[in-house]
């Protein structure tokens, strides 16, 4: 019997093109789209259906809870590179446990619960990716509580402006931080706006930060983080009582 073997036409093969974690959170496609929000414009409120993630990808917001006392309180802040509403993942018909408003003009990609699970399942390297992040904002989150449990308030506001500031950053030796308030200030370090108001004027005068409208915080406000005193403790100054 004749070899026929090469008169059939050889099948195409297609190579899976490679999984590009950054393509895939810079574009809209199936199950995502781009969404554009106003500076204090909610990017996803509490008590809404939990159905989708978001990544930001310019600007910053900052995560709220409201209390049944109607109490509100900041509990996070967002830069680019962060998601946001990954509690969706948890449950098919849940609620959103939190509020996240736009501090500044954001742009981001929204995620459907669907195709957040997807990638997840399928892409070995963004599910690396979310992990990572998962993994650091819990640790952001231990850091957060033992801050708020161990130090004093103007440790606290110091360490939040620095972290707005992100100051961690070789390159940068002082940042502008988006616009916010003495009082959303206040509720992050669970003190009042007075008190905050205080700090403020005292960083400005030992030239920690500057501020006409906007605050440009200078790494020389590690100093009051790293001391073992506080202004509390006249460490800066005259003893003030907390």
């Amino acid at each position: 019997m004749a070899n026929v073997a090469h008169l059939i036409p050889a099948q195409p093969t297609f190579a899976r093109t490679a999984f590009d974690a950054a393509v895939f959170l810079s574009n809209a496609g199936l199950g995502r789209r781009i969404v554009q929000t106003a500076p204090k414009h909610a990017i996803f409120s509490q008590g809404d259906p939990a159905d989708s993630v978001f990544y930001l990808q310019q600007g910053s917001a900052r995560v709220t809870v409201v209390s049944t006392a109607g109490k509100e309180a900041t509990i996070r802040l967002l830069s680019p590179g962060d998601f946001a509403g990954e509690e969706s993942l948890a449950t098919v018909s849940g609620l959103r446990l939190s509020t996240a408003l736009a501090v500044t003009p954001c742009t981001l990609l929204r995620i459907g619960r669907d195709e957040m699970a997807r990638v997840i399942q399928e892409e070995l390297v963004f599910s690396n990716l979310f992990l990572k992040f998962l993994l650091a904002r819990s640790m952001r989150t231990q850091a957060d509580l033992v801050d708020q449990l161990f130090n004093s308030s103007e440790k606290r506001l110091a360490r939040v402006l620095l972290l707005m500031a992100e100051l961690a950053k070789p390159d940068d030796p002082e940042m502008l931080i988006p616009k916010i308030s003495q009082e959303a200030l206040a509720e992050m370090i669970g003190t009042t706006r007075s008190r905050v108001c205080f700090f403020m004027n005292r960083f400005r005068e030992l030239g920690f930060i500057e501020y006409k409208g906007r605050i440009r915080v200078h790494k020389s406000l590690l100093n009051v983080v790293l001391n073992n005193h506080s202004m509390d403790d006249n460490a800066y100054g005259p003893a003030i009582a907390v």
